[in-house]
């Protein structure tokens, strides 16, 4: 095999193997990429239909409750109701009820002054399902009931009542069994989805809901795409051959001349001096500048060396103007010099933020055992001093030492709560926003989808993640003059999701005050190696944070 040949088979054989690793590799990391993307969108979908429906039945019920009317707002010739349901209060599905099998979602109370039963207008459900922004072309959410059988209208089958409509799929069963999950399977049209799905949490009604999306519409995409890699990896590869072609022969021309010239001379022919001395000349050139390219990198290697041992005030000069390598390795001397001095600055600048930051938070510590707890042990100690025999005395001195050791058991709490390392940040989390709801009007809902057995949340990222959802109630409290917060902890498979969600005043990312806290949780994101993205819009303020599950 001449070398022409073994060059070409080497080179082309090379770039086929890095095109088509390179090609898959991009491929499974954009397949990867897109399902993560889209089971995480439709389970914001879900959870924000799933807040709706239940907010919605949980805000008629409270109005239906508040009536003064009584009777049956029913009409009992389409709607025939067992005794046993007329006798139990909440809210129920009365479909199967229903002469046409309508849905149709009610409510029951009984009282001393008889009983009331009232239809739910569907008609509310149904806009929020039916809202399908961020769902393509395929995707849907729909209502599913304790009989396995659809309870709001089918996009796909908009002439059949959906009592008809079967869905026993794996997400209705997962849910049906308490289970808040995501997953790829068939729906109940035999079509293969993606599918996110929970209970609906409310009171006797028994039902869950799911949103979906064909996979073939997501994956039309990477269908596109793996035929624009096979399109770009022949041509990459016909222009590869085409240029080795061209390579090879600019190679191995020189190569010939010399194997030429050099049998002339060993058959004891010199009178090709001409031919033979232009060779050589050219030889000699190439490896002239071969010694000379040899011993420029031999100086830039040893300067590079000497720059990775962070040497940087070591002497070095181009060998000529057009020395791009030396010069840039000058570049990179300066930049390396610069950022050694950035980094001492941003360092003694860290330790300057961290004792003001421990100044601060000793003297916040301060004021509250001076405010807290201060008045307690005064009033404590004036009744010692005085010596007080009175038993109503005495009692009120046992009860300021329990006020005092609740406030410093409240204080301790805030500063690191103990059931962090005993039960996780999802306990944790509830315990914390429990106690706040005493001392609050707003109200706030908590969904901890976290696991509670086998956990993968490290203790460094509960406490960063307990931390920063307390800085945003902190700020929606004191800055929103927000009514309501929603947060949802959620763990998946690779990473961990914080949602939380208030209907404040919002703010404006570009120019909110550092006091806002806004770049400690953004710090405490960094250094999770996680991603935050905020929506600062009045009424709707959002903050939606990711971190990697680390394994």
């Amino acid at each position: 095999m001449n070398i022409k040949t073994l060059i070409l088979i080497i080179i082309n054989s090379l770039i086929a193997l890095v095109i088509a690793l390179l090609s898959f590799s991009s491929y499974q990391q954009f397949s990867n990429v897109l399902n993560d993307r889209i089971l995480l969108q439709l389970n914001s979908i879900k959870t924000l239909k799933q807040n709706q429906i239940e907010h919605l039945l949980k805000s008629e019920w409270e109005r239906f409750e508040s009536s003064e009317l009584y009777g049956q707002n029913i009409d009992t010739s389409v709607l025939k109701l067992p005794e046993s349901i007329k006798k139990s209060n909440g809210i129920y599905d009365f479909t199967k009820y229903h002469v046409a099998k309508k849905t149709t979602i009610g409510f029951v109370s009984n009282s001393k002054k008889g009983t009331s039963i009232k239809v739910l207008d569907y008609s509310k459900i149904k806009q929020i399902l039916l809202e399908r922004t961020g769902m393509g072309d395929s995707g849907e959410s729909y209502l599913v009931g304790s009989d396995f059988r659809m309870r709001s209208q089918s996009r796909f089958y908009p002439n059949k009542t959906p009592y008809t409509i079967l869905v026993k799929t794996k997400g209705v069963i997962n849910a049906f069994k308490g289970i808040n999950g995501r997953g790829v399977f068939e729906d109940y049209r035999g079509i293969e989805v993606y599918s996110v799905y929970s209970p609906i949490v409310v009171q006797n009604l028994k039902m869950v809901i799911l949103s979906e999306i064909d996979v073939d519409e997501v994956t039309l995409p990477l269908k596109e795409l793996r035929q624009r890699l096979v399109g770009l990896t022949l041509g990459i590869f016909l222009l590869a051959v085409m240029l080795s072609l061209f390579l090879t022969r600019f190679i191995t021309n020189p190569i010939k001349n010399m194997q030429k010239s050099l049998r002339i001379m060993a058959e004891g022919d010199y009178n090709q001096t001409n031919e033979f001395i232009k060779n050589s000349k050219e030889i000699k050139e190439m490896f002239d500048a071969l010694a000379n390219l040899k011993a420029s990198l031999q100086g830039a290697v040893k300067f590079s060396d000497d720059i990775g041992k962070m040497n940087l005030h070591t002497d070095f000069k181009p060998k000529s103007p057009n020395d791009l390598l030396g010069k840039s390795l000058l570049a990179m001397r300066d930049k390396l010099i610069e950022f050694r001095n950035n980094d001492e600055n941003t360092r003694i600048q860290s330790k300057r933020m961290l004792v003001n930051g421990l100044e601060d938070e000793r003297r916040r510590l301060s004021r509250e055992l001076h405010d807290g707890v201060g008045p307690y042990l005064t009033s404590l100690k004036y009744y010692i001093e005085n010596r007080v025999k009175n038993e109503q005395k005495k009692a009120e001195m046992k009860k300021i030492v329990d006020e005092t050791i609740s406030e410093i058991r409240l204080m301790s709490n805030a500063l690191m709560p103990a059931s962090i390392d005993d039960f996780g940040v999802g306990v944790t989390l509830t315990n914390f926003i429990e106690s706040l709801k005493k001392s609050t009007n707003v109200t706030i809902e908590y969904e901890d989808l976290t696991q509670q057995d086998n956990s993968n949340i490290t203790n460094h990222q509960a406490i960063n993640l307990f931390r920063i959802t307390q800085e945003l109630i902190n700020n929606t409290l004191k800055h929103a003059d927000a009514r309501s917060i929603r947060i949802t902890l959620s763990e998946f498979d690779e990473f961990i999701s914080l949602f939380y969600f208030d209907d404040g005043i919002g703010f404006d990312i570009n120019t909110v005050k550092l006091g806002l806290g806004i770049i400690n949780i953004k710090e405490r994101v960094e250094i999770c190696n996680g991603t935050i993205v905020i929506n600062a819009a009045p009424g709707n303020t959002t903050f939606e944070i990711e971190l990697p599950i680390e394994l």
